[in-house]
């Protein structure tokens, strides 16, 4: 199903949503692996920093539908 929000009037996905949503939450986890130093271990950063902003977002919509719904 495609959702949207009513904000004053402008539809906006939900998924942009979820999107601004999410990018505060992966830098928050990019902050800790490197005050932790885990990203000594990370082969190629860029493409772990993506993977971990799909996981984020992937999460945050499963757990928006299963509030939602």
């Amino acid at each position: 199903m495609i959702a949207e929000l009513d904000l004053y009037g402008i539809f906006l996905p939900a998924l942009l949503v979820w999107a601004l949503l999410a990018y505060p939450v992966t830098l928050l986890l990019r902050w800790a692996l490197r005050r932790l130093g885990l990203d000594r271990w990370i082969w190629h950063p860029p493409l772990f920093e993506l993977a971990l902003f799909v996981l984020v977002l992937g999460g945050i919509t499963a757990a928006s539908e299963f509030v939602l719904s």
